[in-house]
């Protein structure tokens, strides 16, 4: 009886240390003096990187907000010709648990989107300011729309992920969203939504994929070659992923398809009392991961959302020199 009772205590030892997230890997104590931080009312530091024209005299300041697996360094391709053309301050930031940000114990869309009104106060950028999400990295605007819209001068989602699991749209179209993805992704995504203390074993396992390891299954040939040219660089392990892929990355997973409290399809126009402003979706026709006929259902509720279709584009448009550019200037103006 009692080797019976060590054996099962051993293994759920060994459970609960596989399912158990590991804390973050902590910042070097000279983080500050590697990259500018500011201090948050929480204690909790962000990082953060300024770009352009001199935020004091600009004339569009945009906080880019960088998608999964990536960080503040996200390269823009933008001419500075451009930037003093539109007279552009770029603010980017290392979301909650990537880079030199610290993690938050239980992080939100909401407490992502107080970061960023927090960061953008603490840099004194102004009143207004224009948010730019790209693919998973577009959540956080979705939750600058429903929870400080009057801080917005703008928004633009690029290639923007759709949570399975909202409310108000139909469930055949998120269904069909889904099933988008390979089965492999889709059984991920359900981990993170249903059983999401969970997900760290079921990412970290080696007895199957999490997911599709066949790139081609979620991006173009022209997404692969992007993806070598700006996503696979060194700096992502050594910089964006310093802290540990549970706090930066499976976090994100998380966040992006547990249950919000709100859904889209519910957001009030922010600029419908007269104030300048526009929001933006950005639309690639060649996407793999993203269902097209989701987001004409969003604007099609949002008349006040501005759809715009890329040909021949996939779900890494956001680094085409040309594609972001347009969607730049079209923030601007």
């Amino acid at each position: 009886m009692l080797l019976l009772v060590i054996v099962v205590c051993l293994i759920g030892y060994h459970v609960y240390k596989s399912i158990k997230p590991p804390p973050p890997i902590p910042l070097p104590e000279n983080v500050s003096e590697i990259c500018p931080r500011i201090k948050l009312n929480d204690g909790r530091y962000l990082a953060y990187r300024e770009l352009g024209f001199p935020k004091d005299k600009a004339k569009n300041k945009i906080i880019i907000i960088h998608g999964y697996g990536s960080s503040k360094l996200v390269d823009l391709k933008i001419t500075q010709e451009m930037i003093d053309e539109f007279e552009i301050f770029f603010l980017l930031f290392d979301r909650a648990g990537y880079g030199e940000s610290d993690a938050h114990p239980s992080r939100t869309i909401k407490t992502d989107t107080y970061d960023i009104e927090e960061l953008a106060d603490k840099l004194q950028i102004g009143p207004k300011f224009h948010v730019l999400g790209m693919s998973l990295g577009a959540y956080p605007v979705y939750g600058c729309l429903k929870y400080i819209p009057h801080r917005l001068s703008g928004a633009t989602l690029v290639a923007p992920l759709l949570n399975f699991w909202w409310s108000r749209m139909p469930q055949n179209l998120l269904s069909a969203a889904l099933k988008k993805l390979p089965i492999e992704n889709q059984w991920t995504f359900r981990v993170a939504h249903y059983l999401p203390w969970l997900l760290y074993w079921w990412l970290t396992q080696k007895w199957f994929s999490p997911f599709n390891l066949n790139p081609l299954s979620t991006m173009t040939e022209r997404d692969i070659e992007l993806a070598d040219k700006h996503t696979k660089h060194s700096y992502i392990k050594e910089s964006a992923l310093r802290q540990g892929e549970y706090v930066s990355m499976h976090r994100d997973i998380i966040t992006s398809f547990e249950n919000w409290e709100f859904d889209p399809t519910e957001l009030l126009n922010p600029f419908s009392d007269g104030n300048e402003g526009s929001v933006h979706i950005w639309c690639a026709l060649e996407d793999k991961q993203i269902l097209r006929e989701a987001l004409l259902y969003i604007c099609d509720k949002l008349p006040w959302i501005k759809l715009h279709q890329v040909p021949e584009a996939g779900h890494l448009i956001i680094h085409e020199k040309q594609h972001f550019e347009d969607i730049i200037k079209t923030a601007c103006t």
